[in-house]
This record gives structure tokens, C-alpha cells and sequence, in this order.
């Protein structure tokens, strides 16, 4: 059965999820450059898998994801940033560089599944 919404689309409620746990984790980061950059980032993961999908064909998706992709990169090199200036703990920092990277591995599995052999 083909998926009909974009919230259906696991990774794009992992997604969300994920923007949630940035947003509760640097609500209260003084460096505002920092924190608007990695909301910013975060945010636009599931954003653009949801932008994807609405376009209607498997080569826009495609795009699209890896557009998530690279803010989910993003996020994660901030998050490695964010250890080594000591505005997250290393318990903490590991948690969410391990949910980006699930994130990853979920957008490239969709990916390689909507691409053609």
C-alpha cells in the first residue's frame, strides 16, 4: 500500500521528533546565533521530506530528501560543535548525534526505495 500523506512517512515523524529534542535542549542557549542555526537546521529535515513528498513525483521527493539530508548533517556537525563548547554534555550529545544518524540512515533507505534500478 503506497503511503498517501507525508505524515505517514516514518522519518518524517522521527523528524520531528528529533526538532522537539533540539528545541527543549537549547531553549535556554545564550549564543542565539547558535541556537536560531541548529532550530533552523533541525527544522527543515522534516520540512523538506514533507515539501518533497507534496510534489507528487519520486524524482522532486528524491530531491527533496536530500536536501533533509544535508540539514540533517548540519544539525549533527552543530551538535559535535555544541559538546566542544560546553553547551551539552557528552551523555547528551551522544543521544541526539545517534538519533541523527538513524535519521540518516532512514532518509537514504527512502531514498534508494524510490529510486529506479
Amino acid at each position: 500500500m503506497a503511503i498517501k500523506k507525508f505524515e505517514d512517512v516514518i522519518v518524517w515523524q522521527k523528524a520531528q521528533e528529533f526538532a522537539v529534542a533540539i528545541y527543549s535542549e537549547f531553549t535556554n542557549c545564550k549564543d542565539y546565533g547558535f541556537r536560531d542555526q541548529i532550530t533552523r537546521a533541525v527544522v527543515s529535515i522534516s520540512n523538506n521530506i514533507a515539501e518533497g513528498f507534496e510534489r507528487g513525483t519520486n524524482a522532486d521527493f528524491k530531491r527533496f530528501l536530500y536536501f533533509a539530508v544535508s540539514s540533517n548533517s548540519e544539525v549533527r556537525s552543530m551538535l559535535y560543535l555544541a559538546e566542544k563548547l560546553s553547551y551539552l554534555g557528552i551523555p547528551q550529545s551522544l543521544i541526539l548525534i545517534e538519533k541523527s544518524n538513524e535519521i540518516s540512515k532512514m532518509l537514504y533507505g527512502l531514498i534508494k526505495s524510490i529510486t529506479k534500478p
